[in-house]
């Protein structure tokens, strides 16, 4: 039976994180690229975009509060193939067809609006099913804490990976010379249908080759309620603290990949996807030694110790993406050191997020042995709710930039260009030198207000939500082991 076990443990460690990939390639498309594929390739009023602002936020606040009530939906689900499998699959398949139509429609003006409104709800519900899923079943692959660092480390490692290969040739392949079909909105239609095939792909590694721990399943059933969410949060102190300190956090990890980031360097080193993807992929792929060396480093440093290596070199990050944008922002000296500043501060805001996933997750055992239930989907639903009410509030900082800054006024133009592109009215070489003449008019003060948000936003709230961790979160490694021995105790 040991060695079974053994078995299974290394299948689950090889089927479990592979079946994100397809996931993250999708949430990377919409959740970074919808934006700009708005403003790229649809002309918007101020008030048309301030429509779409407001669907994105409403969505997002909707579905923030929707993964805790599909949480208690995950924990009374009771099938053959447990609570987790079935909503996996599901999710995956309609978000797929979903996210195709989101990118591949002629639709304009207010029509669009409306489209977009119904497709954004649509959306949050289906990513909401199997997002929940996939990292509820951590907590069930394992208690051991070692066991669960590198389950966590492993499956944001091939998230990366997914992740980092949508934002590496999404730009890449829809923006400036290298745009397929010669224009952002074809080049977009065909990325998207690649994507939403591989994801159900990639799924099933996950669905038939894992076996998580169904031991739960032999319990009664407990009813939907709001009382039950409501409880399980507000009588778990360390849940209710790092609700706080996560969303904090990811409001700075995830702002510079949310559109600022790009139109900066388009409006500062030229309209090419290449330069983007160069500065995504690179700050995004120094992330993978935290995702393959996190179990060892775990072993050596405490959490907190950890933590406040990485602030620190975060610190150092953000300083040389000021500097290059002072001093270097018309050569591409300033764009690499804005690429390596960057690298640095992701790499610090990431390390942070891959602890505060875990010190969620750590909470399960916490709540068992304060509460006598563990309510594993309730409580890692609160990942995916905090990163989505997060992202509302990014939208908003996102495109109060964008209207503070009149950046608008440039990207209606561009996706005049884009549009006539691709109905063949000028060619996609002349689309491109208009672009290119039309940037020259971005300002200097353009492209400081771009320049501060970028690197004062993630800064500050990496820095509060550091300070808040260190002083209130009590679960560090000695105390979970001990509560993980007393629960030992009372179950033997």
């Amino acid at each position: 039976m040991e060695t079974e076990n053994k078995t299974q443990q290394k299948k689950n460690l090889i089927f479990y994180p592979m079946g994100t990939i397809g996931r993250d390639m999708i949430y990377s498309l919409f959740t970074n690229f919808i934006l700009l594929f708005i403003l790229y390739t649809k002309q918007l009023t101020k008030a048309q975009l301030g429509a779409v602002t407001a669907i994105m936020i409403a969505a997002r606040v909707f579905d923030a509060i929707n993964d805790p009530i599909m949480g208690n939906i995950i924990e009374r689900t009771r099938t053959r193939r447990g609570k987790f499998k079935p909503w996996l699959l599901i999710g995956v398949l309609l978000t797929s067809i979903v996210v195709y139509l989101a990118f591949n429609t002629d639709l304009t003006g207010w029509n669009f609006i409306i489209f977009f409104g119904v497709i954004y709800f649509a959306y949050s519900i289906t990513y909401t099913m199997h997002d929940i899923s996939y990292w509820g079943m951590v907590a069930a692959l394992s208690s051991d804490g070692n066991m669960r660092n590198t389950f966590t480390s492993r499956a944001t490692l091939f998230a990366g990976i997914g992740g980092t290969l949508a934002s590496m040739l999404v730009p890449m392949l829809t923006t400036g010379s290298m745009a397929l079909g010669g224009n952002a909105k074809t080049a977009y239609g065909r990325i998207a249908l690649i994507i939403c095939l591989l994801a159900p792909i990639f799924i099933l590694f996950t669905v038939f080759g894992v076996k998580e721990n169904r031991s739960d399943l032999q319990k009664p059933a407990p009813k939907v309620s709001f009382k039950k969410i409501i409880n399980t949060i507000g009588h778990n102190d360390q849940l209710m603290w790092m609700i706080l300190i996560f969303l904090l956090q990811q409001i700075g990890n995830s702002f510079v990949l949310a559109g600022v980031g790009s139109s900066y360097i388009y409006f500062t080193y030229g309209y090419e996807g290449g330069l983007y993807s160069t500065f995504s992929t690179i700050g995004v792929a120094a992330t993978a030694f935290l995702m393959i060396f996190y179990p060892a480093i775990s072993r050596k440093f405490s959490r907190k110790q950890f933590m406040t290596y990485m602030v620190y070199i975060g610190f150092f990050g953000f300083a040389l993406e000021l500097i290059s944008g002072l001093f270097f922002s018309h050569n591409m000296i300033g764009f690499w050191m804005l690429t390596v500043g960057y690298m640095l501060s992701n790499l610090a805001l990431y390390a942070m997020y891959l602890i505060m996933m875990i010190s969620i997750i750590n909470t399960v055992e916490y709540n068992e042995y304060k509460n006598g239930e563990r309510d594993e989907a309730i409580i890692t639903s609160m990942r995916p709710f905090l990163t989505k009410m997060a992202s509302a509030l990014v939208v908003g900082l996102t495109s109060l930039t964008y209207i503070i800054f009149q950046i608008t006024d440039f990207t209606n133009k561009i996706s005049l260009y884009e549009q006539q592109a691709e109905t063949g009215e000028i060619t996609s070489e002349a689309k491109n030198t208009l672009i290119d003449t039309l940037l020259n008019g971005v300002t200097n003060g353009q492209r400081l207000g771009m320049l501060f948000a970028l690197v004062l936003i993630p800064m500050v709230f990496m820095t509060i939500s550091f300070i808040l961790y260190k002083k209130h979160y009590q679960l560090d490694e000695e105390e979970y082991d001990r509560i993980v021995l007393e629960l030992e105790k009372q179950k033997g």
